[in-house]
């Protein structure tokens, strides 16, 4: 059973009371006020009431109301020309307790099983979870299925490349140096291993009819304290040279072998000579945590 933590002001009454619980019952804790301003109640609280009644989706803020209270989250409320319980106008009056009640709810992160213990706001836990240290990711490998988190993963892949029988092609990393990156279209990805601080970097092309797609990325969550990375990426064929920068390198929980959309070299089948390609790539550190 997750935990809601309700706050409330001093001066009004502590303790815990039940409300209503079907399905989506939590529970918070109850803590003694430090800072002389809040107080933290033990509640029961059905989730339900949390979600749209349209769309059944988390309500955030804003919510709207109609005249006669009946809610909408800030999603459905644009497609709406009236309530749908009653007809009445929808989306000219905010439901400001309801907003109050959102802000007053926190929940564990998903991953306090996994050591995170940070509390995040009710509706925001996938937001967080991107960006928290203890999320899992996955291991690059194609025929493998371990996750763990970004420091598990690199040692884990670091180990299952030593076995013979799944040899998987990796090369350590360099930092603020251009390096030679040699691969295979059809191998379709090359790992680069920075095992002092434990990261994987993914190289991956996907051949389109137009070309073949190239990218990089960190294997590790979004994590403000993992630091930040740019990079910049060249091929030269025929004496001319195209090149990508970005200033924001990626991270990502897990590797697709789906074209991206963005964020990619695109070398066209003209400037392509036969299978391999030989790339410059170069890894900078744009701030070190």
């Amino acid at each position: 059973m997750g935990r809601v933590n309700i706050y409330k002001p001093l001066g009004k009454r502590a303790g815990s009371r039940s409300i209503g619980v079907s399905r989506k019952r939590q529970t918070s804790s109850s803590v003694s006020p430090t800072d002389g301003s809040k107080k933290r109640s033990t509640l029961q609280m059905d989730l339900e009431v949390l979600e749209c009644p349209i769309c059944f989706e988390t309500m955030t803020i804003p919510i709207f109301q109609c005249d006669n209270g009946h809610l909408a989250c800030s999603s459905c409320c644009p497609k709406l020309s009236k309530c749908p319980s009653c007809a009445l106008p929808i989306g000219r009056i905010r439901c400001r307790a309801m907003e109050s009640v959102l802000r007053s709810i926190s929940i564990p992160c998903p991953n306090a099983k996994l050591g995170c213990t940070k509390n995040v706001s009710y509706g925001l836990e996938s937001t967080h979870v991107k960006e928290c240290i203890f999320s899992r990711c996955s291991c690059p490998a194609l025929d493998c299925d371990y996750t763990g988190s970004y420091k598990d993963i690199c040692r884990h892949y670091y180990t299952y490349n030593s076995d013979p029988a799944t040899v998987h092609l990796y090369e350590p990393l360099m930092y603020n140096i251009s390096f030679n990156v040699r691969m295979n279209i059809s191998d379709k990805i090359k790992i680069y291993v920075d095992d002092i601080s434990d990261r994987l970097f993914a190289v991956q092309c996907f051949r389109e009819p137009y070309g073949v797609c190239v990218t990089v990325s960190c294997i590790a969550p979004s994590a403000p304290e993992l630091g930040k990375f740019s990079y910049h990426l060249s091929y030269t064929v025929d004496g001319d040279t195209m090149t990508y920068e970005s200033a924001d390198l990626k991270r990502i929980h897990k590797v697709s072998f789906q074209t991206p959309l963005e964020k990619f070299m695109l070398i066209p089948h003209s400037a392509l000579r036969g299978e391999m390609l030989e790339m410059k790539l170069t890894i900078r550190k744009v701030n070190q945590v």
